[in-house]
């Protein structure tokens, strides 16, 4: 993933999380505004979700962090 994109991911979880809770829920839809300005990018995030990690379309905001950031750390090694 690039890593643009994982620090957009991981920046919107924290907001979510912020706002409405710990056990707040989202799909990759969240990270993306309503206008499809970046089909690559999310072409990716969705392929990350769906393909990678077959998370189902809403997930806990708080998952999808851990698993970004373990990827982040995994890939640094």
């Amino acid at each position: 993933m690039r890593p643009s994109l994982r620090e957009k991911i991981i920046a919107t979880c924290n907001k979510k999380i912020e706002a409405k809770g710990e056990n707040v829920g989202l799909s990759f839809y969240a990270f993306f505004s309503n206008k499809n300005d970046d089909p690559e990018q999310l072409m990716e995030a969705a392929s990350w979700w769906i393909l990678t990690h077959k998370l189902d379309h809403f997930e806990k905001a708080h998952k999808i962090k851990v698993l970004v950031i373990a990827e982040k750390v995994n890939n640094a090694s």
